[in-house]
Protein backbone atom coordinates (compact mmCIF):
# COMPACT_ATOMS: atom_id res chain seq x y z
CA UNK A 1 0.00 0.00 0.00
CA UNK A 2 1.31 3.59 -1.29
CA UNK A 3 2.26 5.68 1.54
CA UNK A 4 0.22 9.44 1.75
CA UNK A 5 1.84 12.30 0.88
CA UNK A 6 3.03 14.42 4.23
CA UNK A 7 0.32 17.15 3.99
CA UNK A 8 0.86 20.98 3.54
CA UNK A 9 -1.47 21.30 7.25
CA UNK A 10 -0.59 18.70 10.15
CA UNK A 11 -2.76 18.25 12.83
CA UNK A 12 -0.91 18.58 15.71
CA UNK A 13 -1.85 18.15 19.78
CA UNK A 14 0.81 19.90 22.14
CA UNK A 15 0.10 18.27 25.71
CA UNK A 16 1.77 19.65 29.05
CA UNK A 17 0.89 20.76 32.57
CA UNK A 18 1.55 23.65 32.53
CA UNK A 19 0.47 25.94 29.52
CA UNK A 20 -0.73 29.68 29.62
CA UNK A 21 -2.89 31.44 26.90
CA UNK A 22 -3.80 35.24 28.08
CA UNK A 23 -3.30 38.65 26.10
CA UNK A 24 -0.52 39.32 27.09
CA UNK A 25 2.85 37.83 25.84
CA UNK A 26 4.84 37.61 29.51
CA UNK A 27 2.12 35.90 30.79
CA UNK A 28 2.36 32.98 28.27
CA UNK A 29 6.23 32.23 28.36
CA UNK A 30 7.62 30.29 25.75
CA UNK A 31 4.62 28.43 24.56
CA UNK A 32 2.20 30.16 23.81
CA UNK A 33 4.25 31.63 20.76
CA UNK A 34 4.87 28.24 19.10
CA UNK A 35 1.27 27.60 19.18
CA UNK A 36 0.39 30.92 17.59
CA UNK A 37 3.13 30.32 15.25
CA UNK A 38 2.24 26.94 14.59
CA UNK A 39 -1.07 28.07 13.33
CA UNK A 40 -0.38 30.95 11.46
CA UNK A 41 1.58 28.48 9.22
CA UNK A 42 -1.95 27.31 8.59
CA UNK A 43 -1.72 24.26 10.54
CA UNK A 44 -4.56 23.11 13.33
CA UNK A 45 -3.25 23.27 16.88
CA UNK A 46 -4.82 21.90 19.93
CA UNK A 47 -3.59 21.98 23.27
CA UNK A 48 -4.59 19.85 26.51
CA UNK A 49 -3.51 20.97 29.84
CA UNK A 50 -4.71 21.02 33.39
CA UNK A 51 -5.89 24.60 34.48
CA UNK A 52 -6.54 27.71 32.90
CA UNK A 53 -5.34 31.19 34.26
CA UNK A 54 -8.78 32.54 33.00
CA UNK A 55 -10.65 29.84 34.88
CA UNK A 56 -11.95 28.20 31.83
CA UNK A 57 -12.40 24.47 30.67
CA UNK A 58 -11.63 25.72 26.85
CA UNK A 59 -9.92 28.79 25.78
CA UNK A 60 -9.77 29.25 21.70
CA UNK A 61 -7.48 32.53 20.47
CA UNK A 62 -5.71 33.16 17.06
CA UNK A 63 -6.04 29.62 15.74
CA UNK A 64 -5.72 27.98 18.87
CA UNK A 65 -7.82 25.81 20.81
CA UNK A 66 -7.11 24.98 24.35
CA UNK A 67 -8.78 22.28 26.51
CA UNK A 68 -8.39 22.53 30.01
CA UNK A 69 -9.28 19.06 31.55
CA UNK A 70 -9.12 19.85 35.78
CA UNK A 71 -11.30 23.28 34.95
CA UNK A 72 -14.81 23.55 36.66
CA UNK A 73 -17.00 20.93 36.17
CA UNK A 74 -14.32 18.68 34.13
CA UNK A 75 -15.54 15.01 33.66
CA UNK A 76 -11.58 14.84 34.18
CA UNK A 77 -11.32 16.37 37.25
CA UNK A 78 -10.59 12.96 39.74
CA UNK A 79 -8.08 11.16 36.87
CA UNK A 80 -4.37 12.06 36.90
CA UNK A 81 -3.43 14.63 33.94
CA UNK A 82 -1.93 11.48 32.31
CA UNK A 83 -5.20 9.78 31.85
CA UNK A 84 -7.03 12.39 31.11
CA UNK A 85 -4.95 13.72 28.59
CA UNK A 86 -4.74 10.52 26.67
CA UNK A 87 -8.55 10.35 27.17
CA UNK A 88 -9.18 13.33 25.70
CA UNK A 89 -7.10 12.96 23.12
CA UNK A 90 -9.02 9.83 21.67
CA UNK A 91 -11.92 12.06 21.78
CA UNK A 92 -10.20 14.50 19.44
CA UNK A 93 -8.26 12.28 17.48
CA UNK A 94 -11.92 10.52 16.71
CA UNK A 95 -13.35 13.60 16.03
CA UNK A 96 -10.40 14.69 13.57
CA UNK A 97 -6.91 12.66 13.52
CA UNK A 98 -4.27 14.37 14.63
CA UNK A 99 -0.62 13.94 13.09
CA UNK A 100 1.48 13.77 15.64
CA UNK A 101 1.25 14.70 19.36
CA UNK A 102 3.85 16.87 20.61
CA UNK A 103 4.45 16.48 24.63
CA UNK A 104 6.12 19.31 26.68
CA UNK A 105 6.57 17.01 29.70
CA UNK A 106 6.05 13.51 30.51
CA UNK A 107 2.44 13.89 30.48
CA UNK A 108 1.72 12.41 26.75
CA UNK A 109 3.19 9.28 28.16
CA UNK A 110 0.43 7.11 27.80
CA UNK A 111 -0.51 8.49 24.15
CA UNK A 112 3.09 7.89 23.32
CA UNK A 113 2.41 4.12 24.17
CA UNK A 114 -0.36 3.57 22.07
CA UNK A 115 0.89 5.96 18.84
CA UNK A 116 1.09 3.27 16.30
CA UNK A 117 -2.09 1.76 16.93
CA UNK A 118 -3.26 5.59 16.59
CA UNK A 119 -0.95 6.00 13.45
CA UNK A 120 0.65 9.67 14.69
CA UNK A 121 3.93 10.18 15.75
CA UNK A 122 4.70 10.91 19.10
CA UNK A 123 7.64 13.99 20.22
CA UNK A 124 9.26 14.81 23.42
CA UNK A 125 10.42 17.49 24.67
CA UNK A 126 13.70 16.35 26.87
CA UNK A 127 12.10 17.90 30.27
CA UNK A 128 10.13 14.36 30.16
CA UNK A 129 13.09 13.29 30.88
CA UNK A 130 14.89 13.93 34.82
CA UNK A 131 17.50 14.97 33.16
CA UNK A 132 17.02 18.18 35.55
CA UNK A 133 17.91 16.40 38.24
CA UNK A 134 21.29 15.66 36.82
CA UNK A 135 22.31 19.29 36.44
CA UNK A 136 21.19 19.96 39.32
CA UNK A 137 23.48 17.51 40.99
CA UNK A 138 26.39 19.05 39.18
CA UNK A 139 25.68 22.41 40.05
CA UNK A 140 25.61 21.80 43.85
CA UNK A 141 29.34 19.66 43.62
CA UNK A 142 31.82 20.77 45.47
CA UNK A 143 35.40 21.46 43.61
CA UNK A 144 37.70 19.21 45.92
CA UNK A 145 38.68 15.38 45.96
CA UNK A 146 35.91 14.69 48.16
CA UNK A 147 33.11 16.79 46.70
CA UNK A 148 34.07 15.22 42.69
CA UNK A 149 33.82 11.73 44.10
CA UNK A 150 30.34 12.51 46.09
CA UNK A 151 28.91 13.89 42.94
CA UNK A 152 29.75 11.24 40.40
CA UNK A 153 28.47 8.54 43.24
CA UNK A 154 24.81 11.09 43.51
CA UNK A 155 24.80 11.23 39.50
CA UNK A 156 25.39 7.59 39.30
CA UNK A 157 22.89 6.72 41.26
CA UNK A 158 20.62 9.25 40.35
CA UNK A 159 21.04 7.85 36.72
CA UNK A 160 20.07 4.39 37.44
CA UNK A 161 16.76 5.68 39.61
CA UNK A 162 15.27 7.15 36.77
CA UNK A 163 16.36 5.91 33.25
CA UNK A 164 15.72 1.98 33.57
CA UNK A 165 12.25 2.31 35.03
CA UNK A 166 11.36 5.49 33.73
CA UNK A 167 13.29 8.05 31.22
CA UNK A 168 13.73 4.93 29.27
CA UNK A 169 10.14 4.11 28.68
CA UNK A 170 9.55 7.54 27.37
CA UNK A 171 12.42 7.35 25.16
CA UNK A 172 11.66 4.32 23.51
CA UNK A 173 8.34 5.56 22.54
CA UNK A 174 9.03 8.52 21.40
CA UNK A 175 10.04 9.57 17.80
CA UNK A 176 11.66 12.58 18.37
CA UNK A 177 12.92 14.33 21.09
CA UNK A 178 13.07 18.27 21.34
CA UNK A 179 16.00 20.15 23.06
CA UNK A 180 17.53 23.82 23.47
CA UNK A 181 21.35 23.38 23.34
CA UNK A 182 23.95 20.96 23.09
CA UNK A 183 24.66 19.54 26.21
CA UNK A 184 20.78 17.81 26.24
CA UNK A 185 21.65 16.55 23.04
CA UNK A 186 25.12 15.20 23.70
CA UNK A 187 23.66 13.79 27.10
CA UNK A 188 20.82 11.76 25.35
CA UNK A 189 22.97 10.38 22.71
CA UNK A 190 25.95 9.51 25.16
CA UNK A 191 24.30 8.28 28.07
CA UNK A 192 20.77 7.66 27.81
CA UNK A 193 21.37 6.22 24.32
CA UNK A 194 18.64 8.10 22.29
CA UNK A 195 19.65 8.55 18.43
CA UNK A 196 20.85 11.62 17.63
CA UNK A 197 19.14 12.07 13.80
CA UNK A 198 16.10 11.68 16.21
CA UNK A 199 17.12 15.00 18.59
CA UNK A 200 16.07 18.19 17.06
CA UNK A 201 17.66 21.47 19.17
CA UNK A 202 15.15 23.46 19.08
CA UNK A 203 15.55 26.76 20.76
CA UNK A 204 12.09 28.28 21.86
CA UNK A 205 11.51 31.77 20.87
CA UNK A 206 9.57 34.54 23.43
CA UNK A 207 7.61 37.61 23.38
CA UNK A 208 8.61 40.00 25.98
CA UNK A 209 6.33 41.67 28.13
CA UNK A 210 5.89 45.72 27.38
CA UNK A 211 6.83 47.72 30.57
CA UNK A 212 4.63 50.17 29.75
CA UNK A 213 1.77 50.90 31.88
CA UNK A 214 3.44 48.73 34.88
CA UNK A 215 4.15 50.23 38.24
CA UNK A 216 7.21 52.62 38.34
CA UNK A 217 9.93 50.90 40.54
CA UNK A 218 10.57 53.76 42.77
CA UNK A 219 6.50 53.41 43.59
CA UNK A 220 7.42 49.42 43.78
CA UNK A 221 10.01 50.36 46.66
CA UNK A 222 7.83 52.75 48.42
CA UNK A 223 5.19 50.53 48.46
CA UNK A 224 7.54 47.60 49.96
CA UNK A 225 9.10 49.61 52.79
CA UNK A 226 12.11 50.01 50.83
CA UNK A 227 14.72 53.11 50.25
CA UNK A 228 14.64 54.64 47.32
CA UNK A 229 17.95 54.35 46.29
CA UNK A 230 17.92 50.58 47.73
CA UNK A 231 20.22 48.01 45.79
CA UNK A 232 17.92 44.94 45.07
CA UNK A 233 18.79 41.31 43.85
CA UNK A 234 15.55 39.18 42.34
CA UNK A 235 15.49 35.45 42.23
CA UNK A 236 12.52 33.03 40.95
CA UNK A 237 12.15 29.86 42.66
CA UNK A 238 9.45 27.01 42.93
CA UNK A 239 10.83 26.34 46.01
CA UNK A 240 10.59 22.47 45.82
CA UNK A 241 14.73 22.13 46.55
CA UNK A 242 15.49 23.96 49.43
CA UNK A 243 18.82 22.99 48.67
CA UNK A 244 19.17 25.34 45.72
CA UNK A 245 18.58 28.37 48.15
CA UNK A 246 20.92 27.62 50.94
CA UNK A 247 23.84 29.05 48.91
CA UNK A 248 22.26 32.11 47.61
CA UNK A 249 21.08 33.34 51.32
CA UNK A 250 24.51 32.16 53.05
CA UNK A 251 25.86 34.72 50.41
CA UNK A 252 23.64 37.65 50.34
CA UNK A 253 24.42 36.96 54.36
CA UNK A 254 27.93 38.36 53.92
CA UNK A 255 26.25 40.87 51.42
CA UNK A 256 24.31 42.48 53.83
CA UNK A 257 26.72 42.93 56.45
CA UNK A 258 28.57 45.29 54.45
CA UNK A 259 25.73 47.06 52.51
CA UNK A 260 22.96 47.67 54.62
CA UNK A 261 21.34 48.74 51.17
CA UNK A 262 21.16 45.68 49.63
CA UNK A 263 17.94 43.91 49.46
CA UNK A 264 16.84 40.21 47.90
CA UNK A 265 13.70 39.66 46.45
CA UNK A 266 12.71 35.50 46.32
CA UNK A 267 9.58 35.26 44.18
CA UNK A 268 7.49 32.18 44.03
CA UNK A 269 6.03 29.46 46.29
CA UNK A 270 5.88 25.96 46.92
CA UNK A 271 5.81 23.13 48.51
CA UNK A 272 9.60 23.90 51.01
CA UNK A 273 7.75 28.27 51.09
CA UNK A 274 7.86 27.93 55.31
CA UNK A 275 11.15 26.42 55.19
CA UNK A 276 12.78 28.53 53.14
CA UNK A 277 11.54 31.60 55.34
CA UNK A 278 12.30 29.73 57.89
CA UNK A 279 16.22 29.72 56.87
CA UNK A 280 15.72 33.46 55.72
CA UNK A 281 14.59 33.96 59.46
CA UNK A 282 17.40 31.85 60.91
CA UNK A 283 20.64 33.93 58.96
CA UNK A 284 18.56 37.13 60.39
CA UNK A 285 17.24 38.32 57.02
CA UNK A 286 14.34 39.20 58.23
CA UNK A 287 14.29 42.55 57.13
CA UNK A 288 16.32 42.09 54.16
CA UNK A 289 15.22 39.19 52.18
CA UNK A 290 11.70 39.79 50.66
CA UNK A 291 9.49 36.94 50.35
CA UNK A 292 6.23 38.10 48.39
CA UNK A 293 4.99 34.98 47.51
CA UNK A 294 2.75 33.72 44.76
CA UNK A 295 2.34 36.56 42.02
CA UNK A 296 1.15 36.63 38.48
CA UNK A 297 3.57 37.03 36.04
CA UNK A 298 2.74 40.77 35.32
CA UNK A 299 3.41 41.51 39.05
CA UNK A 300 6.57 39.40 38.87
CA UNK A 301 7.96 41.67 36.14
CA UNK A 302 7.23 44.49 37.83
CA UNK A 303 9.82 42.73 40.45
CA UNK A 304 12.14 42.25 37.58
CA UNK A 305 12.33 45.43 36.53
CA UNK A 306 12.81 46.95 40.39
CA UNK A 307 16.04 45.34 40.77
CA UNK A 308 19.34 45.67 39.68
CA UNK A 309 20.24 42.21 39.52
CA UNK A 310 18.13 39.28 38.87
CA UNK A 311 20.04 35.90 40.03
CA UNK A 312 19.08 32.04 38.38
CA UNK A 313 21.20 29.51 39.80
CA UNK A 314 19.09 26.41 39.50
CA UNK A 315 20.52 23.65 37.66
CA UNK A 316 17.36 21.67 37.29
CA UNK A 317 15.91 23.09 34.08
CA UNK A 318 16.90 21.93 31.30
CA UNK A 319 15.49 24.82 29.25
CA UNK A 320 15.29 28.66 29.78
CA UNK A 321 13.07 29.99 32.67
CA UNK A 322 10.72 32.81 31.29
CA UNK A 323 11.75 35.10 34.18
CA UNK A 324 15.35 35.14 33.33
CA UNK A 325 14.82 35.82 29.92
CA UNK A 326 12.26 38.40 30.48
CA UNK A 327 15.26 40.14 33.14
CA UNK A 328 17.84 39.68 30.19
CA UNK A 329 15.39 42.02 27.70
CA UNK A 330 15.00 44.56 30.35
CA UNK A 331 19.03 44.93 30.38
CA UNK A 332 19.12 43.73 34.52
CA UNK A 333 22.48 41.87 34.98
CA UNK A 334 21.79 38.09 35.17
CA UNK A 335 23.82 35.81 37.75
CA UNK A 336 23.53 32.44 36.19
CA UNK A 337 24.84 28.84 36.90
CA UNK A 338 27.52 27.64 34.77
CA UNK A 339 26.21 24.07 34.87
CA UNK A 340 22.79 24.86 33.08
CA UNK A 341 21.98 25.63 29.48
CA UNK A 342 22.64 29.56 30.39
CA UNK A 343 26.28 28.84 29.70
CA UNK A 344 25.11 28.53 26.25
CA UNK A 345 23.75 31.36 26.09
CA UNK A 346 25.52 33.98 28.66
CA UNK A 347 29.49 35.07 27.66
CA UNK A 348 30.58 35.19 30.99
CA UNK A 349 31.79 38.74 31.92
CA UNK A 350 30.71 40.04 28.97
CA UNK A 351 26.63 39.99 28.67
CA UNK A 352 25.92 38.09 32.47
CA UNK A 353 27.94 36.11 34.90
CA UNK A 354 28.08 32.59 35.23
CA UNK A 355 29.13 30.70 38.75
CA UNK A 356 29.12 27.25 40.06
CA UNK A 357 25.63 27.45 42.46
CA UNK A 358 27.61 26.03 45.63
CA UNK A 359 30.20 28.78 45.51
CA UNK A 360 29.27 31.01 48.18
CA UNK A 361 32.14 32.81 48.27
CA UNK A 362 32.27 33.90 44.50
CA UNK A 363 28.06 35.08 44.49
CA UNK A 364 29.13 37.08 47.36
CA UNK A 365 31.87 38.86 45.99
CA UNK A 366 29.95 39.68 42.76
CA UNK A 367 27.56 40.56 43.92
CA UNK A 368 29.21 43.53 46.34
CA UNK A 369 30.94 44.56 43.40
CA UNK A 370 27.80 44.84 41.34
CA UNK A 371 26.39 46.95 44.09
CA UNK A 372 29.84 48.78 44.43
CA UNK A 373 29.66 49.95 41.26
CA UNK A 374 33.22 48.27 40.03
CA UNK A 375 31.63 46.68 37.13
CA UNK A 376 30.14 47.55 34.12
CA UNK A 377 26.46 46.97 34.63
CA UNK A 378 25.04 49.33 32.41
CA UNK A 379 27.16 48.08 29.30
CA UNK A 380 26.42 44.16 30.63
CA UNK A 381 22.45 44.58 30.44
CA UNK A 382 22.46 46.05 26.99
CA UNK A 383 24.88 42.93 25.82
CA UNK A 384 22.38 41.02 27.50
CA UNK A 385 19.25 42.37 26.28
CA UNK A 386 21.08 42.58 22.64
CA UNK A 387 22.13 38.66 23.48
CA UNK A 388 18.42 37.38 23.78
CA UNK A 389 16.62 39.31 21.13
CA UNK A 390 19.07 37.94 19.02
CA UNK A 391 18.89 34.57 20.02
CA UNK A 392 15.26 34.15 20.65
CA UNK A 393 13.55 34.18 17.40
CA UNK A 394 10.05 33.06 17.57
CA UNK A 395 10.16 32.84 13.33
CA UNK A 396 13.01 30.87 13.34
CA UNK A 397 11.32 28.55 16.49
CA UNK A 398 8.26 27.97 14.58
CA UNK A 399 10.37 27.39 11.28
CA UNK A 400 12.21 24.92 13.15
CA UNK A 401 9.59 23.41 14.73
CA UNK A 402 7.82 22.52 11.36
CA UNK A 403 11.13 21.65 10.03
CA UNK A 404 11.46 18.34 12.89
CA UNK A 405 7.74 17.68 12.34
CA UNK A 406 7.90 16.95 8.93
CA UNK A 407 11.33 14.76 9.75
CA UNK A 408 9.67 13.01 12.60
CA UNK A 409 6.40 11.75 10.72
CA UNK A 410 8.61 11.07 7.45
CA UNK A 411 10.75 8.70 9.60
CA UNK A 412 8.45 6.91 11.00
CA UNK A 413 7.27 5.65 7.90
CA UNK A 414 3.49 7.06 7.84
CA UNK A 415 4.09 9.88 5.21
CA UNK A 416 5.90 9.98 1.95
CA UNK A 417 8.22 13.39 2.15
CA UNK A 418 6.46 15.90 0.71
CA UNK A 419 2.89 16.68 -1.14
CA UNK A 420 2.43 17.48 -4.43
Amino acid sequence: MAKAPLPDSLHICLVGQRFQILSRATDSGLLWPLARGLARQGHKVSVISTRSPLGRAEVEREGVKAYYLHEGNSPYTGMSFQEAAYQKFLELHKAQPFHIMHSLDDSGRKIARHRKELRIAAAFDVEATQMSQLFSILGMGQDTAGGLLTTYIALVYKFLATYPGRDRKILRSADGMFVTNPQQRLLLERYYLYPDSRTYTVPYGAEFGDSSGRENPLELKKRLGLPEHAQVAVTMSDMAEVGELIPLLHAFEKVAVKKPNAYLILLGTGPHFKRVEYEVLSLALGSRVLMPGALNNLEALDFIMMGDVFINLSSRSTGFEPGTLEAMAHQKVLIGSEVSPLSNLIEDGVDGFLIRPADVDSLANLLLELFAGTLPALDIGQKARKKVLDFFDPQRMVHSTIDAYQKILTNTGLFRSFAH
